[in-house]
């Protein structure tokens, strides 16, 4: 009786590690793993009735064209899923996400255009992901950031145009990747593919076969050959403008910077300003060519030059500006920390506002000179200097001002 009821037994435990659908034949690998062998059945959809132990299934090669949040709920141990050869178009969120023990995924030769990379964050033990021959059209940047056993990532023949800078970082074991045959858009957007495929070790298919759709004059050319010239990281310098007889007038101070700029393509400039009460982002020129401003609100004007003017500027003004570069290489930002003072004497009203600066002596800067600062942070300390007041020939009394510019970096005034 005893050993009737351990057979009864043993039946009753590997009862359900051999359970499978109809349309799939299961076995027992050597290595103790359990294959479900589901291929070229004319599947429609995943076939329910799956062992919870199965660690291989294949379904290459059918007709499933969608795939649920709960398609794979069966197999929460499966390492290796083959979904190839299939007519994907549907990825819910969430079809992946419970996987966590997915070693290889291959989903290629389907129609997938979106795709729920949200779910690749829970797939840190991914080694190989075969993405080819779909419909992506485009990636984000953080796609595979989680991914950090992944060795081979398959993303040819799709319709990626362009690829976001880092796409590859943060993928340590990353050793083969395919992207050839994609109508890539070769402007400035991807040359730091370029530079990337020259110093990664990373296997990459060679060049011939990942070429340039777009624009016309490089169609037919490799990725990897977009001339150097033709993309240049911004560079940016910005300038304060002194000039008494332009800034001093009876509205107060008009406080005027100029950001120049150069890169190719031409870099686009951009301003944020952060003061003590608000923080304000001007993305390209408010004044109009005739004069008019487009956001009449606003009382930083720029113009299409780089110019900044700043009218009627007060302490309330105080605070740092920062020019931006902007292109298809990269960004390049220069500050400057602007203050105004206003005293009998600016040397010591500076000496009282920033103990650590030099004592100014006896230097002034020549009014009407450009001020070169690319250095970030440096101090722009805008000072009024009111001396006493002066009685004029008929005994009255006339209060007489003076406007003198002086450059605070690091403690030691600069006057250009």
């Amino acid at each position: 009786m005893r050993p009737l009821l351990c057979c009864l037994g043993l039946v009753t435990l590997l009862g359900p590690c051999l359970a499978c659908p109809s349309a799939c034949s299961c076995s027992i690998k050597k290595n103790g793993r359990l294959l479900a062998e589901c291929a070229y059945k004319d599947l429609q959809e995943v076939p329910e009735g799956l062992s919870s132990n199965v660690t291989i299934l294949t379904l290459s090669a059918n007709r499933i064209g969608w795939l649920g949040q709960g398609s794979f709920i069966e197999v929460p141990e499966v390492q290796s899923l083959w979904l190839g050869y299939n007519q994907i178009g549907v990825v819910d969120p969430g079809a992946f996400g419970m996987l966590v023990h997915l070693k290889n995924l291959d989903l290629s030769h389907n129609k997938i255009a979106d795709f729920p990379w949200q779910d690749l964050r829970n797939l840190s033990s991914l080694q190989i992901l075969k993405m080819n021959n779909n419909r992506l059209a485009g990636l984000p940047r953080d796609a595979f950031r989680a991914l950090k056993d992944l060795r081979s990532l398959w993303l040819n023949d799709n319709e990626l145009t362009t690829l976001a800078e880092g796409t590859f970082d943060n993928l340590p074991s990353l050793s083969q990747l395919q992207i050839f045959n994609n109508p890539f858009n070769c402007s400035c957007k991807v040359f730091w593919l370029k530079k990337w495929t020259e110093n990664t070790s990373v296997s990459i298919t060679k060049g011939g076969s990942t070429l340039c759709v777009a624009p016309s004059r490089l169609k037919g050319r490799a990725v990897m050959d977009i001339p150097d010239h033709h993309c240049i990281a911004p560079s940016v310098q910005l300038t304060y403008l002194s000039n008494l007889d332009n800034t001093v007038t009876y509205d107060g101070l008009t406080l005027t910077l100029h950001c120049s700029v150069a890169g190719s393509p031409p870099p686009e400039i951009r301003w944020k300003i952060q003061t003590s009460s608000r923080r304000v982002e001007i993305n390209g020129p408010n004044v109009a060519r005739d004069g008019n401003v487009k956001q009449s609100q606003e009382r930083f004007l720029v113009f299409k030059n780089g110019t900044m003017a700043i009218p009627n500027f007060s302490k309330e003004d105080e605070g740092i500006y920062t020019c931006l570069a902007v292109n298809d290489v990269g960004t390049r930002d220069v500050s400057v920390n602007v203050a105004l003072a206003g005293s009998e004497n600016p040397a010591e009203d500076l000496l009282q506002d920033d103990p650590q600066a030099s004592h100014l002596g006896g230097q002034s800067c020549y009014k009407g000179d450009e001020m070169d600062f690319s250095s970030a942070g440096e101090k722009l300390v805008i000072v009024y200097h009111i001396p006493r007041e002066s009685k004029s020939g008929a005994g009255g009394v006339v209060p007489q001002g003076h406007l003198g510019t002086f450059l605070l970096a690091l403690g030691i005034v600069l006057c250009w």
